[in-house]
């Protein structure tokens, strides 16, 4: 089945989508690589000047240029998700992120998490950057630029019908990673 989605997405959007959908998004979406994701972790979630939980995160470093005083997207491919491996369980419960965007999959750890608090991991081709960065509308925010860099920060995107983007783990604790 093919979805087009407009974040933020309900529960009950989510528990429709099963491994091999096809989902487009609209809306914002932010980044988040190993370093901001320790760091929001250590934050206090009132500190943010964010909402995680109205966003889809999606692991990416992009590559940014500034043109009279705006921020446009170059690439924005995705990274590496099973780096994320280690904290995204607790990222999952303690933001109420419930649209994971990555490449390479993720592990059981995040499997169970999506799976409790309702939420689906799904897979970006690697090396599409540049069609990323054709689905990024705007750049609202970024944060963190100055102390992490920037693959490293955290940057807001609004996008429009970013995909496509395929499910690879749902909320229903299945994983085309588990496939054979």
């Amino acid at each position: 089945m093919e979805y087009h989605l407009k974040l933020p997405a309900s529960s009950e959007e989510i528990k429709k989508l099963h491994v091999g959908d096809i989902i487009f998004v609209s809306g914002s979406i932010f980044t988040a690589r190993d370093e901001a994701h320790l760091m929001m972790l250590e934050k206090d979630e009132s500190s943010l000047s964010f909402d995680p939980s109205e966003m889809a995160l999606y692991h990416c470093g992009p590559l940014m240029k500034k043109a009279e005083g705006v921020w446009q997207v170059v690439s924005a491919g995705p990274t590496t998700s099973s780096r994320m491996e280690i904290f995204e369980d607790k990222f999952i419960e303690k933001y109420g992120v419930n649209i994971i965007i990555g490449k390479g999959g993720m592990g059981e750890k995040t499997k169970k998490a999506l799976k409790k608090h309702v939420g689906v991991y799904t897979a970006y081709t690697g090396g599409a950057g540049a069609l990323a960065a054709d689905k990024v509308e705007s750049v609202p925010a970024v944060y963190w630029l100055d102390v992490l860099g920037m693959p490293e920060a955290v940057w807001i995107f609004k996008v429009k019908e970013f995909g496509p983007l395929v499910v690879a783990m749902d909320s229903y604790g299945e994983s085309i990673y588990d496939r054979k």
